[in-house]
């Protein structure tokens, strides 16, 4: 396996030997297409891959690219038209770009605001670096016209490249594996704006220095499948600093277009306008996650069956009221589990909610009433101990005429313990404890 592994760094040396003692030979030229294929090889035989898709799709995006490279070559011999090899280059991009992300991401659930977070930021790359690292060669193409475009429509769709193996290397965390990743994707994006500054000064010559740097970037994106990577955790997200700087700066493009039409190429317009189109849509995916955390923040605080605070909520509350003058109430329905018993539990919920609705209109304004589960219901109230007393006896009133529900007369009582507030944290324990004493001994209603 190691031998595989390293089987294109040792051709790549054959290379550089050939190279220097026969510059320019038939030798030098298979040895230079034999790399990308040993590349492809290495790949394939990788075994630290979890996605199933990302081994396929670059084995034939570097397959794409040594085609490209191997009828490149026989040009050099035979008449081939440049259209062919720049083919087979330019289909290496949409293999890359799908199936990079799948060779440094996590095997996780990744969720709608972080694919969206990771467009935006990308697109914000591309256009800044399109508008700031193409702009200034656009003037000054005096060759062919189709060579012309591909060698301005590979570093385009390099920085597309670059920006998503960055941004998904920044969602992932570090590893070795993105570290020679990206290493490789930046060697082969510098490369191709090497090789489209030379071209633009008509100056290009294949066969020279500027060609390995196309090797070595194959080379570390081979490499690295063999690297450990986050497969089985990831951490971290895009840092919202990042996406609001490719905001702005996309922002700031188009203003700057619409001053001076003519300072930046149009097609910068298409990432910027997206750019800009997605940071609109994460704010309303933003904004409806929180409306839905903040009702789920509700529901989880709140009794199904009343929508009375519930026993969470309370309990928060008290935390808050330690440092008040006030009272807990806590009661206890008398004589509940024989209506269940009788009249089932439909029944059962029926007069839990008329209970509740009794008990919400007889305390003063400011007072929590909170179901703690079952029967048993749970006030808060600040003012002094007399008045909790007052609001207990008017709480058991409450109870002493009977409810008619579906042509049935229930009649309940209710056991209530108050304990008033002295600082400490056992205020629910007291209450609980008074309240119990007022249930066996039939006090209805028990100070403690």
């Amino acid at each position: 396996m190691r031998l595989l592994r390293f089987s294109g760094v040792g051709i790549v040396a054959f290379h550089y030997i050939a190279k220097f003692l026969v510059p320019g030979s038939l030798i030098d030229s298979l040895l230079y297409c034999a790399v990308p294929l040993a590349c492809l090889v290495v790949i394939m035989g990788a075994v630290r891959i979890h996605d199933s898709f990302a081994q396929p799709l670059l084995a034939l995006a570097i397959g794409s690219w040594s085609i490209g490279a191997i009828v490149a070559t026989l040009s050099e011999y035979l008449y081939v038209t440049p259209l062919i090899p720049n083919l087979f280059y330019l289909l290496f991009y949409p293999l890359a770009i799908v199936g990079l992300p799948l060779l440094i991401a996590a095997k996780r659930n990744h969720t709608l605001l972080e694919f969206v977070d990771a467009s935006i930021f990308g697109l914000g790359l591309s256009t800044i670096g399109t508008a700031f690292c193409i702009k200034p060669v656009l003037p000054t193409f005096q060759v062919n016209l189709v060579d012309s475009y591909f060698a301005l429509l590979y570093p385009i769709a390099d920085l597309i490249l670059v920006s998503v193996v960055i941004t998904v290397v920044l969602t992932q965390g570090f590893s070795q594996r993105g570290l020679c990743l990206s290493i490789g994707v930046l060697i082969f994006t510098i490369t191709d704006f090497l090789f489209l500054w030379q071209h633009m000064n008509a100056n290009y010559q294949m066969g020279t220095l500027l060609d390995e740097g196309w090797l070595l970037g194959i080379l570390l994106i081979s490499q690295s499948f063999w690297l450990p990577g986050l497969d089985t955790h990831a951490k971290g997200e895009i840092n919202p600093v990042l996406i609001s700087l490719s905001v702005f700066l996309s922002a700031l493009i188009l203003a700057i277009i619409a001053v001076v039409p003519d300072y930046f190429p149009h097609f910068v317009l298409i990432p910027a306008i997206s750019t800009l189109a997605l940071a609109f849509i994460r704010m309303a995916i933003a904004l409806r996650q929180a409306r839905s955390i903040g009702h789920e923040r509700i529901l989880a605080r709140t009794d199904e069956l009343t929508g009375l605070p519930n026993r969470r909520r309370l309990i928060s509350e008290i935390e808050k009221f330690l440092a008040k003058e006030g009272s807990l109430l806590l009661l206890d329905l008398d004589g509940f589990k024989v209506i269940n018993d009788l009249y089932g539990h439909e029944m059962g919920d029926k007069v839990l909610k008329q209970v509740a609705l009794r008990f919400n209109r007889s305390l003063p304004h400011g007072s929590l009433l909170a179901r703690l589960g079952g029967d048993e219901f749970g006030v808060l109230l600040e003012g002094s101990k007399e008045s909790a007393l007052e609001v207990a006896l008017a709480l058991r009133g409450t109870l002493s005429y009977p409810f008619h529900i579906d042509n049935q007369e229930i009649s309940l009582g209710v056991s209530i313990g108050v304990v008033a507030n002295n600082g400490n944290p056992d205020l629910l324990v007291r209450a609980d404890v008074a309240m119990y004493k007022a249930k066996r001994e039939g006090l209805g209603v028990c100070p403690l």
